[in-house]
């Protein structure tokens, strides 16, 4: 049995944990069994990596090292959550994966699409999300909300110049790949995009069911 792959995408301040919690509630209210995650993070070793990731220090991380780091936790996180749920069954929804990395180390850095391809490979094998969501929204409003929710960790120190080339990483990879992604504006106030969220639900549900 193959469970459905959800992925959650997007800028910084872009609500994607809220709306990840939202579409976790309607699926189980239905009867779906959901398995809720994060990346980097999502096991206990991961979300080690993951607080050497996010955590300002003196020393600049070579965005060779950072790419590294984070395919190195993803690997943990297959391992140990992903696989095993979508083999019996169960949706697993992901705040962030692969398409962040394209977007941060790939817009963001300016590192090699083709070396993170590579890794992508080695590391997932064929598995890719069944549905990716982006939440897109300006840049200076996603920057505004997270200043707005306090201290900000290392990437999100970065200046508007690196969140304009992640957002457009984002959506060029949206735009090339339609049937996979969907394209939601978190500029909106919460309720309309859980409104959008909604409409989503019966192909989500017919999916999930097999």
């Amino acid at each position: 049995m193959t469970g459905l792959f959800i992925t959650l995408e997007g800028p910084e301040g872009a609500g994607k944990s809220t709306n990840r919690d939202y579409l976790a509630e309607r699926l189980r209210a239905a009867g779906i069994e959901v398995v809720l995650t994060r990346e980097p993070g999502g096991t206990p070793l991961a979300e080690r990596i993951r607080e050497v990731l996010l955590a300002p220090v003196e020393e600049q991380m070579n965005p060779d090292t950072e790419l590294l780091l984070v395919f190195a936790a993803r690997a943990q996180h297959l391992a140990e959550v992903i696989r095993p749920a979508l083999a019996r069954g169960a949706v697993v929804i992901c705040d962030r994966f692969t398409d962040s990395t394209y977007a941060y180390q790939g817009g963001g850095r300016g590192l090699s699409l083709e070396r993170i391809a590579t890794l992508e490979t080695f590391v997932q094998g064929d598995l890719r999300p069944d549905l990716t969501l982006v939440f897109d929204l300006p840049v200076e409003v996603g920057l505004a909300r997270a200043s707005a929710r306090g201290r900000l960790d290392r990437f999100e120190l970065e200046g508007q110049a690196f969140f304009e080339a992640v957002r457009g990483a984002f959506l060029k990879r949206a735009k090339a790949e339609p049937t996979r992604y969907h394209l939601l504006d978190a500029a909106q106030p919460l309720a309309q995009v859980q409104l959008a969220i909604d409409a989503l639900l019966p192909t989500l549900l017919e999916r999930a069911r097999g």
